[in-house]
């Protein structure tokens, strides 16, 4: 099961967003679960460091949905040059993953 179930992350600028992209991505079964945390991030943009306060979304699918879920993420993203990253799991406790199986789509 090495390698099949993964993390997505991205950043949105408000908790609003945030929390209406997890839903979505949750709703849609794209991902079993999406942990927002509140950041603050240093960028260089246009030229400029720009310091803000962001909120990371952390989330938990599979990875065969990768594609799919960054393509979401994307339309319905308010950034121009989004954030969208994702890394398989090297490792995970089974009933763990067995329910990221559950909660998303095949």
């Amino acid at each position: 099961m090495s390698g099949e179930h993964g993390v997505l992350l991205t950043t949105l600028p408000s908790q609003d967003d945030a929390r209406r992209l997890a839903k979505k991505l949750v709703e849609e079964k794209l991902a079993a679960c999406v942990q927002l945390v509140p950041i603050e991030s240093f960028y260089r943009w246009e030229g400029k460091v720009q310091n803000e306060g962001e909120v990371l979304l952390l989330i938990k699918t599979r990875t065969a949905l990768f594609d799919t879920a960054m393509a979401t993420i994307k339309a319905a993203h308010p950034y121009t040059v989004p954030e969208i990253v994702g890394w398989p799991f090297s490792a995970g406790f089974p009933p763990y993953l067995n329910w990221i199986d559950d909660a998303t789509r095949f």
